[in-house]
């Protein structure tokens, strides 16, 4: 297939761009003054190996480039036998250029400045009553066997255990490389439709639980003022009411300017349950600050929880037909049972690549 000059002369001009740019961070990080700041070294570093799999491969197809052109200049004088080698390696070093082109246009995508964070995920029992517990439960462990079957790191924060067993609300920590990349498309309300065990008559019902994915923020990224905070303590409780311990060791941490409201009870220690709890506002109020930057900051987290209605929802889960359908997608997948069980590269790679497609159409100004 011919290459598609234009195509390639604009991946090229970024390349020269991104080669500068490559040169000038490694003689930066080289600067003791950046070395001794650890927040710039790293952010530096980020960046730099970022680039660096761009100019290996930007390498590459310069120099396949050049081989083309070698291979038609000796086209002229070749014999008939050289000829026939030189179309030949002209036609493969084409299919390497596109193989290279495709993949430099990937890289060069915008970043989502998340990327490369751990994530901090809360689900809640919305429309439903005990059911949507529950179910909050069932994406809680979904989640955490889709952690470790991905070499994830796993934290539990907090939980407010329902009277059945299920959760009211759910907090906690994924630890990878990659887990915003694809936790991000977890964020919404999430539908499930079976028969509860509360049910008696064997009717379907229908019930909601809200998954909200947010970043995790580093103190570097958010500075919290403490006159901002009012930390009130209480006594842990769990199902039914009853109390954890007869210490008032749990904390409810309010943000006054935003009214955000984080409230922690899992460890015995107030202390502990205090740096966990700024740890989630940290990342809320980063969420809030990216927010205000694209649009209304509470239209986009209504974006993500919704209502918890059951109308609005980014996924649904029917089991009696063992289905699992993401509506932004209109993927139906018939594995539910594998589903929930973590298996979810499926919904998870469509999801990547879903967003990949749609970056790319918006990159290509077309011929």
């Amino acid at each position: 297939m011919p290459v598609q000059r234009d195509s390639l002369e604009r991946v090229l001009e970024r390349l020269t761009t991104l080669d500068d740019e490559y040169r000038e961070l490694e003689a930066r990080m080289a600067d003791p003054d950046i070395a001794s700041d650890n927040a710039r070294f790293v952010a530096l570093s980020r960046r730099y190996a970022a680039l660096g799999e761009i100019v290996t491969l930007g390498s590459q197809l310069r120099q396949r480039c050049d081989d083309v052109e070698v291979a038609k200049e000796l086209l002229a004088e070749a014999d008939a036998v050289e000829k026939d080698e030189l179309r030949a390696e002209i036609a493969a070093a084409e299919i390497d250029i596109e193989r290279l082109e495709d993949e430099l246009k990937v890289l060069l995508l915008p970043k989502d400045p998340n990327d490369g964070r751990n994530v901090i995920v809360e689900i809640r029992g919305a429309e439903g009553g005990e059911e949507a517990n529950l179910f909050a439960r069932v994406l809680f462990d979904m989640y955490k066997s889709y952690a470790s079957a991905r070499g994830w790191g796993f934290e539990l924060l907090n939980a407010s255990v329902s009277d059945l067993g299920g959760f009211d609300e759910v907090t906690f920590v994924v630890k990878g490389e990659d887990a915003w990349t694809r936790m991000k498309f977890e964020a919404g309300p999430h539908r499930v439709q079976r028969v509860p065990v509360t049910e008696s008559q064997g009717r379907i019902h229908t019930s909601s639980a809200t998954v909200t994915v947010l970043p995790e923020a580093d103190e570097v990224d958010i500075t919290i003022d403490l006159n901002d905070l009012r930390f009130d303590t209480y006594r842990s409780s769990g199902a039914g009411g009853q109390h954890v311990n007869t210490t008032d060791s749990a904390v409810r941490v309010t943000h006054l300017p935003t009214g955000q409201v984080v409230s922690m009870q899992d460890e015995k220690s107030q202390l502990q349950n205090r740096e966990r709890a700024l740890k989630v506002l940290r990342s809320r109020l980063l969420q809030l600050e990216e927010d205000k930057r694209q649009a209304d900051a509470s239209a986009t987290r209504r974006d993500q929880t919704g209502g918890g209605g059951r109308s609005e929802k980014i996924r649904t889960y029917n089991y009696k037909e063992n289905r699992v359908t993401d509506h932004r997608l209109g993927l139906t997948i018939h594995k539910l049972d594998r589903i929930v069980a973590g298996e979810m590269d499926e919904i998870s790679d469509a999801l990547v690549l879903d967003e990949r497609a749609r970056q790319l159409q918006a990159s290509d100004p077309g011929p």
